[in-house]
């Protein structure tokens, strides 16, 4: 849809990282917002009825596996994003586990440029890059080059360096570069070959277990290791209450690190499994419902930075294996928002601006992005959610190439109505 000159959002409710809902409208012109406040005039504007509606600055999602270049059977850029668009996400960081991966200023470059032609949040559209080279644990990638083509942060996407010696060195040549070092906290002789959580669901169902140890161990390591070197350490999906815990204390002891809480750690434990579903299959595997409870209170009480959906695509015939067989990873950008309002906002665990502040503003200025904020003079880039309505996570609603989902055919309170974005309305049902 073309873009109009104005747009009155009449009568919503719009959240904010900090205090309840407010009920005012919203005038949008270009870009910008020009307008906060009640009874705004309509001239030469099209006015939008939102009653009942809330307004929400989009969200930024840290954590996103685009699989382009050389896996586009599961998910390409384009698809990505209209995943992205379709959750409210308007703003997301994708992980260099690609084919070749992303590990070299010219591989940065490749997938922003991708990104520009494809994508329709393309300036909200970040990569991360390589530790290692092909992110094989034992050379390290063109850091450098990375950082010179604008690299969000550095990560090996879903593998653990495992030799202390090469992190070592990735995160003294980080700190010098100003990077972040973000880590998947598993350590491999542990891990072993299971394909979930270690613990009585495990052992009922004959498969090999990944003990919590496995990440909680490897959370000491690297958080050692990031304060030797001097460098910022973001734990990525979290999953332990253990290792939530080594992560607390190192932050009161100024330690820079950050860590990340995705929905399906929030929601889903051990449990879920009981019919092997391999739709509930992720890496860190889904634990125990005491490491449920201690990843909420973490988040509640502020211990957790950021909320990430850890969207992961695969194709329908890799995930029809068997459990043990198939690929760790669930799909995320389209069921985030709508299963935290479901599961916790609604019931009241917690409210909007919690999820304003730990899943667009935080990790917005992580990235450094303009802020989105819904207040005059900000950037337009904001999606309303209708709290009345439903969504229900079909082969026809998600537009992602791949449903490897625990939703998949389930409808949840809430849906995103409308996306706006820079000028544009990507989205209105």
């Amino acid at each position: 849809m073309k873009p109009t000159m104005k747009r009155l959002y009449r009568n919503a409710q719009l959240a904010s990282d900090n205090g309840p809902l407010v009920q005012a409208d919203l005038l949008v012109e270009g870009d910008r917002i020009i307008g906060v406040g009640a009874n705004l005039p309509s001239a030469d504007a099209e006015v939008i009825d939102c009653s009942g509606r809330i307004i929400l600055p989009g969200l930024c999602d840290l954590h996103v596996h685009a699989r382009e270049p050389g896996q586009e059977s599961r998910e390409d850029i384009r698809s990505c994003s209209e995943a992205a668009i379709n959750g409210g996400i308007t703003a997301m960081v994708l992980q260099p586990d690609t084919s070749p991966a992303v590990d070299s200023g010219a591989a940065v470059q490749a997938v922003l440029e991708s990104a520009k032609e494809k994508s329709r949040i393309a300036p909200g559209i970040f990569t991360a890059g390589a530790i290692t080279k092909g992110r094989n644990g034992e050379e390290l990638a063109g850091i450098a080059g990375m950082k010179a083509r604008g690299v969000a942060y550095l990560t090996d996407g879903g593998e653990p360096v495992c030799n202390p010696q090469v992190l070592r060195r990735a995160m003294e040549y980080a700190a010098q570069f100003e990077l972040v070092l973000a880590s998947h906290c598993e350590t491999k002789e542990l891990s072993g070959k299971g394909s979930m959580h270690e613990g009585s669901v495990s052992y009922s169902l004959g498969l090999q277990g990944i003990p919590a140890i496995s990440e909680d161990i490897c959370i000491t390591r690297d958080i050692r290791l990031a304060q030797y070197a001097g460098v910022p350490l973001h734990i990525q999906h979290v999953s332990t209450k253990e290792g939530l815990k080594t992560i607390w204390r190192a932050k009161k002891r100024d330690i820079n690190v950050t860590c990340e809480v995705t929905p399906h750690h929030l929601i889903f434990d051990h449990s879920h499994i009981g019919n092997f579903n391999t739709n509930f299959k992720v890496n860190p595997p889904l634990r125990t419902p005491k490491d449920n409870a201690a990843l909420l209170a973490g988040l509640k009480k502020g211990r957790i930075d950021y909320i990430a959906s850890g969207h992961s695509p695969h194709t329908l015939f890799e995930k029809n294996q068997d459990f043990a067989s198939a690929p760790f990873g669930i799909t995320g950008l389209e069921t985030a928002l709508v299963s935290l309002y479901h599961y916790f906002i609604k019931p009241g665990h917690f409210d909007w601006d919690l999820l304003v502040r730990h899943y667009s503003t935080k990790p917005r200025a992580l990235l450094k992005l303009e802020s989105n904020v819904l207040t005059e003079g900000s950037l337009a880039e904001f999606f309303v959610f209708n709290p009345g309505r439903r969504s229900t996570f079909n082969r026809e609603f998600m537009k992602s190439k791949s449903i490897n989902t625990p939703f998949l055919d389930q409808t949840l309170d809430g849906l995103v109505e409308r996306v706006y974005y820079r000028g544009e309305e990507l989205l209105s049902r």
